[in-house]
């Protein structure tokens, strides 16, 4: 139970902080960020950029590893070798790696849990705030970001933008934003899976019930007696 509460507690925190962070970036242009959770291949490629260049700073404490290897069909041995970096258990919450002691002497405040930022924040905010990192020699870590302005993270994906090209810069950046949606809302690959089967029942019952009134209204259009012509 207190476990229960103190998970509720820290997903109430992270909301409330996300809304307040996203009103100061009101008025923002936003890139559409195009982004499919049905898409697997792009939500695993999201799952290995995050977990290489986001996890060491933010954690995703209301996700497992185990139902992220579920989910995006990684196997648990993959998921262990590949993408497990503080953890020994395949049931393990996502924690970063930072210290908060250390976090708070670096950055000045402990970097945000990005469980629910998919909802709070949206993904054309997350997508255009990755893309958003610019020179600014003023600022601690030499960047400023036009979405956030004086965020005191740094540009972590500044080598990808290096060294890719912007097509392939920006399916990076897509798919770490459609793995953050996928984590803050799990529970909808089953209901998009569960909805395209609903669909598909009802569109056979159609055809069934449609057959049904065909053979019900031949009665009543020629007599229930009444021998057909």
């Amino acid at each position: 139970m207190k476990k229960l509460i103190n998970t509720t507690l820290s997903a109430m925190a992270a909301m409330v902080i996300s809304f307040n962070a996203s009103a100061s970036g009101a008025g923002v242009h936003l890139e559409a960020a195009k982004t499919d959770i049905t898409d697997q291949a792009s939500l695993q490629r999201g799952a290995t950029s995050f977990m290489n260049n986001c996890s060491g700073c933010h954690s995703i404490e209301l996700m497992r590893y185990n139902r992220i290897a579920k989910d995006l069909n990684i196997s648990e041995a993959d998921m262990a070798k590949n993408l497990m970096f503080n953890a020994d258990k395949i049931g393990s919450p996502i924690f970063s790696s930072m210290p908060e002691d250390g976090a708070k002497e670096w950055f000045g405040t402990t970097p945000p849990d990005l469980s629910l930022t998919g909802i709070a924040r949206g993904t054309d905010w997350i997508y255009t705030y990755l893309k958003g990192f610019y020179a600014d020699e003023t600022r601690p870590y030499g960047v400023n970001n036009h979405v956030l302005e004086n965020a005191a993270m740094p540009d972590i994906l500044w080598k990808s933008k290096q060294d890719k090209t912007e097509k392939e810069f920006n399916r990076e950046v897509r798919d770490i934003t459609n793995f953050l949606d996928y984590v803050a809302e799990p529970v909808k690959l089953i209901r998009y899976e569960i909805g395209v089967k609903v669909l598909g029942f009802l569109f056979i019952l159609f055809i069934l019930s449609y057959l049904l009134k065909q053979e019900y209204w031949k009665d009543v259009k020629y007599g229930k007696w009444r021998a057909k012509d």
